[in-house]
């Protein structure tokens, strides 16, 4: 099967600003302790030049708003917005609203709820409002069939009870995206299905924003936090049903496929900026008679995470290309790999990074230590490695029979070697 990942020229050029911009303008507010309001006017204008460039929401088709690039021109830009975790936001690109606008799009396409582009869609893609993807349960994580909470239909209504958890940007979502049991007869891969609910709606408890390893000090109503979420008796039209009922579990499966390409490509632009400060770092500091770039230990760090980056690049390209080429169902066993070997090698990277700094790597002064904690995250949402491990391997072994004597058998081989050679080795022994 050939591939290709060139890009047309125009493309590279994009590319290229994006580095500058992303770098020049966006880096210098990771150093600022702003509100969520101060800096939503920061990058006004940011995004306003974002949009003169043609790169606003690029994840989209064309027809519904987006840029329509495709999963590898959104990964090679990933790859650039990672390096800074305000740099998605400033592209109308990041998390989970981009993957929310994909699902309210696929919903719309199964549904025909076309009045969903302008009530909920096109407003996201403008930035005009934020959401969340409340899906995590207490006691369903990693096996979402454990889902407890419930959307009971009454009449023209949902009424929707339950306790999520880690519902990213909870806090300052204002529209929730649902996911709840619909049919508790049937298997919940059947009887789930996925509600917009506007988070000021009746009976939505927004509890807190989650402490966690990445942001150990509380605070609420900010970016990035992973909020508790209690659902009691909430109303909404039935209308606001994504898709149509029981598919829950499908629309998040086409929500999460290019949301782990995504994810990939953020976590390579990060451990690249890790691995130029542990570069830098490598031919500046003198100790013990050299430069630490010349000692062994230092130079293997250097080409183990020269190798691990490059190899979970091309992995995730090729899943990229694949998705573009078949769709995300047929690259199911390439994003899986790609999700725990991507997350592994981002934490690997990182943490080479502050070990060649020292103390000053362990400290605040530079960006290492948060990135450190963040990437531990990254080992379990979208679902832990050890799942992601066993859809590798059980998709794999599909297309291997048990056998009683070893395929690779020599003995066996060498027997029925001699039977097809048999007329050349009798006239060799003449």
């Amino acid at each position: 099967m050939a591939w290709d990942f060139s890009t047309e020229p125009e493309f590279e050029e994009k590319l290229a600003w994006m580095r500058g911009f992303v770098r020049e303008e966006i880096f210098p507010l990771e150093t600022l302790d702003l509100t969520h309001e101060q800096f939503l006017k920061a990058i006004a204008p940011m995004q306003a030049e974002v949009r003169a460039q043609g790169l606003w929401a690029a994840h989209l088709p064309p027809e519904l708003g987006g840029g329509g690039f495709g999963q590898v021109k959104l990964g090679l830009m990933h790859e650039i917005l990672g390096q800074c975790s305000m740099a998605p936001v400033v592209f109308g690109n990041n998390a989970p609203d981009s993957g929310n606008a994909e699902l309210l799009a696929v919903g719309m396409e199964s549904s025909g709820r076309h009045d969903h582009r302008e009530k909920f869609l096109q407003p996201l893609l403008d930035g005009k409002i934020r959401s969340a993807f409340s899906m995590t349960e207490p006691g369903a994580g990693a096996d979402p069939t454990l889902l407890t909470t419930t959307a009971l239909r009454d009449g023209d209504e949902w009424v929707i009870n339950g306790h999520k958890w880690f519902t990213s940007n909870g806090s300052v979502a204002d529209i929730l995206l649902v996911m709840a049991v619909t049919n508790s007869d049937v298997h919940p891969y059947q009887g789930s299905s996925m509600i917009v609910v506007p988070a000021d709606a009746p009976g939505v408890n927004i509890v807190r924003d989650i402490p966690t390893m990445e942001h150990p000090t509380e605070h609420f109503g900010r970016i990035g936090g992973h909020s508790e979420v209690i659902y009691t008796d909430v109303r909404v039209p039935y209308d606001n049903l994504i898709g149509l009922e029981g598919e829950g579990f499908v629309l998040a499966q086409k929500r999460l496929g290019p949301g782990r390409i995504h994810h990939c490509m953020r976590w390579l632009g990060q451990s690249k900026r890790a691995f130029d400060m542990l570069c830098e770092r490598a031919v500046s500091r003198y100790t013990h008679g050299s430069v630490l770039a010349e000692k062994q230990t230092i130079q293997n760090w250097v080409a183990d995470s020269m190798a691990e980056m490059s190899a979970a690049r091309l992995m995730t390209l090729q899943a990229a290309w694949k998705m573009d080429q078949v769709g995300a169902p047929a690259a199911r066993v390439e994003i899986a790999m790609i999700k725990y070997y991507g997350a592994t090698v981002l934490y690997n990277v990182i943490d080479r990074a502050i070990q060649i700094h020292g103390s000053l790597g362990f400290s605040t002064d530079l960006p290492l230590e948060h990135m450190y904690r963040a990437a531990r995250a990254a080992r379990i949402y979208d679902g832990p490695d050890e799942v992601h491990k066993v859809t590798v391997a059980r998709k794999t072994l599909k297309d291997y029979k048990p056998v009683e004597v070893p395929t690779e058998h020599v003995p066996t081989r060498r027997e029925a070697a001699k039977r097809k050679f048999a007329e050349i080795l009798d006239m060799t022994s003449e």
